[in-house]
């Protein structure tokens, strides 16, 4: 639909006449002479509304509102549009560089509109004339103020999609280099092999590194969820950063909220003192939640707002405090079964899963087994400050038929066993725990086969133990032994899949 002859459009911003600028001469003119006071003012509001979850100091307030300040009022009064777009383009890109949240920004410029209300008020700027013109010269302020809004939204953006363009196309260029070399390249990090599957998890975590997105990593206990967890802080430009793990299945339950989120001091009993929490203990790097589906779901919830708002509550605090740190989260468990279990919210699983690394047990990577086995060797030759041991076909072939439950944790501590204990410069099969022997040397092969891969990881797992408990004649002290895991923890196993007539 084509507008007629005589319909014209605001000149400016689509919002803005010539005449009402005229008309809102005398308000800049009070602005420009009360010009402290409405800072003073406006610097007090920001204070009240966000307390110490302010990014920006007295210093820099008045600095970079301050001076914007100004420059309206002067190019407004002058009539010149163009410098105050272009003044208020640098103002939001300064404000980009300092990092202050745009959610900050905008609702500082609403305190502004306070601010000059009540100084408005104060100095009988609106006392004269009829109730009519003070509504219209309130609404054409208020069009002013939606001007500013706009333009400085315009340059925040820019200024931010700018800067990640700038630095997806360095990580593209890096990426670019660095993946063919994935193909080549045994070592990762400090994650070990060479085998398709491995070289799948190496190319996902360098791509979950280029990012700055959360990351959720699902694998059995032992497959090196950490290591994985510490290669992508590293590859993600922010090695110099704090890289902050936490067991959530090693923290009671009433504690665990203040280890993540702080509190202040006196939120409770023993309370004497501030504590920032591990998420400020992270901030500008990475937070490691190992075993996230055994967090309660309470804290889940708060863990899920986190990262929804980016900003988090310390215990017996009331205001929130913005936090820049990148989610990284871990779980032996299947998350969609633990979801169905009521184990993990099914929120909190979407917000996780955007980027899901899943870690292959080593026995479907066997032929990764040989590389592990040199690479123990040499580093607790290092460790140990002594001369590096070889070890005998007979054992490898040993080492890699055996299962490995506990995976790639179990292999290393019964190579570090070996290591210590064993009585010659060479490791043989004599060296290695009784259940890697050959079948018939021991009664009851504790050499289980593999569990087929189609299996979940909880199904996979009540698999082993099954056997193990059926190689072991139902010996569970034998069975615990076998599966590489603590008599307790294989007890708490066999009451979570009621395997208690298993013999």
């Amino acid at each position: 639909m084509e507008f007629a002859a005589d319909m014209k459009r605001p000149r400016y911003f689509h919002l803005l006449w010539d005449e009402e600028i005229e008309r809102l001469r005398d308000v800049l003119r009070a602005l420009r002479v009360h010009h402290a006071q409405v800072l003073d003012r406006w610097y007090q509001l920001y204070t009240i509304h966000f307390g110490e979850a302010a990014t920006l100091s007295r210093h820099e307030f008045y600095s970079l509102y301050g001076q914007d300040l100004l420059q309206t009022v002067e190019h407004l009064l002058e009539e010149d549009m163009e410098r105050f777009v272009i003044d208020l383009r640098t103002s939001g890109e300064r404000l980009v560089e300092r990092g202050v949240p745009f959610r900050e920004v905008i609702t500082s410029l609403h305190l502004f509109e306070e601010s000059c209300s009540a100084i408005f008020d104060q100095c009988g700027l609106l006392e004269d004339g009829s109730a009519a013109e003070r509504v219209g010269l309130l609404l054409t302020f208020d069009k002013l103020s939606h001007c500013r809004m706009m333009v400085l939204a315009e340059a925040y953006f820019g200024t931010t999609q700018a800067r990640t363009h700038t630095r997806a196309r360095a990580l593209e260029q890096e990426m670019a280099r660095l993946v063919p070399d994935l193909q080549l390249r045994q070592h990762f990090h400090g994650i070990v092999g060479q085998s398709p599957a491995m070289r799948e998890v190496f190319q996902r975590v360098s791509a979950a590194g280029a990012s700055r997105g959360t990351v959720l990593i699902v694998g059995e206990s032992g497959t090196g969820k950490e290591l994985v967890a510490r290669a992508i802080h590293e590859i993600g430009s922010r090695g110099e950063t704090p890289f902050v793990p936490v067991n959530c299945s090693a923290l009671p339950r009433e504690l665990i909220e203040s280890e993540l989120f702080g509190y202040k001091r006196g939120a409770f009993s023993g309370a004497t003192t501030e504590y920032q929490g591990l998420f400020r203990a992270a901030e500008g790097g990475s937070l490691f939640l190992d075993e996230v589906t055994e967090m309660a779901l309470d804290t889940q919830a708060k863990l899920l707002r986190v990262l929804q708002e980016r900003a988090i509550r310390p215990v017996g605090s009331v205001r929130e405090v913005p936090v820049n740190v990148r989610i990284i989260a871990s779980t032996n468990r299947d998350p969609r079964e633990a979801v169905q279990q009521g184990r993990l919210r099914e929120d909190l699983y979407y917000r996780l899963h955007v980027n899901t690394i899943l870690l292959p047990p080593l026995r479907e990577r066997r032929e990764d087994i040989p590389l592990l086995i040199a690479y123990f060797l040499t580093y607790f030759s290092e460790r140990l400050g002594v001369r590096r041991r070889t070890i005998t076909a007979d054992a490898v072939a040993a080492l890699e038929r055996y299962t490995w439950p506990g995976n790639v944790r179990e292999l290393m501590n019964v190579l570090e066993s070996a290591y210590t204990f064993g009585r010659s410069e060479q490791i043989t099969l004599a060296d290695l725990p009784a259940f890697l022997h050959p079948a018939a040397e021991i009664p009851g092969s504790a050499l289980l086969p593999a569990v087929p891969p189609s299996l979940s990881f909880a199904a996979a797992e009540r698999e082993l133990i099954v056997r193990a408990l059926t190689a072991t004649g139902g010996n569970k002290l034998q069975a615990a032994k076998l599966l590489g895991i603590s008599r307790k923890k294989l007890y708490a196993k066999i009451a979570k899949y009621e395997l208690g007539a298993v013999r």
